[in-house]
C-alpha cells in the first residue's frame, strides 16, 4: 500500500547538475498544483473554512463578545439571542467566546500532534527504507506493535501513564499517529532508493545523510503533506474526545471536547449547550478532509492527466 501511494507520488527531484532550471521547475510544478487545486470547488471550500478559522482564532480577543471565563450565574442556559449568538450554558458564559477559544486549543492541539507524528514517523521511514537489515526489521516490528492497538485505545494507555492534560494529549495522539508515516516514508524510500539518480549520489561520494535529505526526502513529502492535512483532523477529533472523557483539557479551559462533555447533560433543556461546539468539531474536521482530498488530487501525476 505505502509503495504504491509512494510511486503514484514521485517526483523527480533536482540534480547537481540543473541547478539553473530548479527554480523555474519548482515554480511551475506549484503552479500546477495550485490551479488544480481551484478546480476543486470541495478544496476550496475547504480551505476557506480552515482559513477563516485560522483568523478567528488569531483574532479571538478582538472577536469575542464575552471574555470565555466570565461568569453570570442568573444568565445562565439562556438561549441564543441577540446578545449571546450561541446562548450560554450552566454558569452564565457566553458559548460563542468559548467556542471561538476553543479554535486555538483545538488546532494547536492539531498541528502540534501531526508534527510530532510527521518529524518521528518519517524519520524512522526513510531509515528503515534506506538502510533495510536488521535496523529495518526493528522500526517495523516497532511500528506493528503500536498498530496492533486502536487509536483511541493506544492514547488512552499513554494518558494514564503520563497523566491527564493538554500538553500529555498532544504527546498521546502524535505517538498513536507515528506508524502510519513510518510505512508512508518507508515505502516511498524504498521506491526512490534504487533510481539512478541516488545511484550517481553515491558514485560522487555524497554521504547517505545527503542523499536521504537532499534526494528522498523531497520526494517523500507530497503524500505525507496530504496525510499530514487528513492527520489534523484525525487529531482534532481525537483530543476532543479525549478531552470529552475528562483526560484532555481541564475545566475551565474553553476546549471543544470539554465544552460538549459539560452541555451532554443539559440536552433537553439547552440544546444549543452541546450543538455548538459539536459543530464547530464537524466544520472543522468536514474542512481539513476536503482539502487533503483535493491536495491528494492535485499532488497525484497520474490524476491530474
Amino acid at each position: 500500500m505505502a509503495e504504491s501511494v509512494a510511486q503514484r507520488f514521485y517526483v523527480q527531484p533536482r540534480s547537481e547538475t540543473a541547478h539553473a532550471n530548479v527554480a523555474p521547475r519548482q515554480q511551475g510544478q506549484l503552479a500546477i498544483v495550485a490551479r488544480q487545486l481551484r478546480r476543486n470547488r470541495g478544496a476550496m471550500i475547504g480551505l476557506i473554512l480552515i482559513m477563516a478559522e485560522i483568523l478567528i482564532a488569531i483574532a479571538a480577543p478582538l472577536v469575542a463578545p464575552y471574555p470565555p471565563l466570565q461568569q453570570s450565574v442568573k444568565h445562565a442556559l439562556q438561549p441564543p439571542s441577540r446578545l449571546h449568538w450561541f446562548g450560554t450554558d450552566d454558569i452564565g458564559r457566553d458559548i460563542l467566546s468559548r467556542v471561538i477559544y476553543g479554535a486555538r486549543i483545538s488546532l494547536r492541539v492539531g498541528l502540534i500532534s501531526v508534527s510530532i507524528a510527521a518529524t518521528i514517523g518519517t524519520t524512522f521511514g526513510i531509515l528503515a527504507g534506506f538502510h533495510g537489515g536488521a535496523l529495518e526489521k526493528f522500526i517495523m516490528g516497532f511500528a506493528d506493535i503500536l498498530l496492533a492497538f486502536p487509536g483511541m485505545l493506544l492514547a488512552l494507555a499513554i494518558i494514564a501513564i503520563l497523566g491527564p492534560g493538554l500538553s500529555n494529549v498532544m504527546i498521546a495522539v502524535g505517538i498513536g499517529s507515528i506508524p502510519t508515516y513510518i510505512r508512508v516514508a518507508r515505502g516511498s524510500t524504498l521506491s526512490i532508493k534504487g533510481c539512478d539518480y541516488v545511484t550517481g549520489a553515491r558514485s560522487v561520494g555524497c554521504s547517505d545523510a545527503r542523499i536521504m535529505f537532499r534526494y528522498i526526502l523531497p520526494n517523500v513529502l507530497p503524500p505525507l503533506i496530504v496525510l499530514m492535512t487528513v492527520g489534523v483532523a484525525g487529531a482534532i477529533l481525537t483530543a476532543s474526545g479525549l478531552s470529552f472523557l475528562g483526560l484532555g483539557a481541564q475545566p475551565p479551559t474553553p476546549e471543544w471536547g470539554s465544552i460538549l462533555n459539560a452541555g451532554r447533560t443539559y440536552l433537553r433543556r439547552a440544546w444549543w449547550f452541546a450543538v455548538f461546539p459539536g459543530l464547530a468539531i464537524t466544520v472543522t474536521v468536514l474542512s481539513m478532509n476536503l482539502l487533503g482530498d483535493g491536495l491528494r488530487d492535485a499532488l497525484d501525476p497520474k490524476l491530474r492527466r
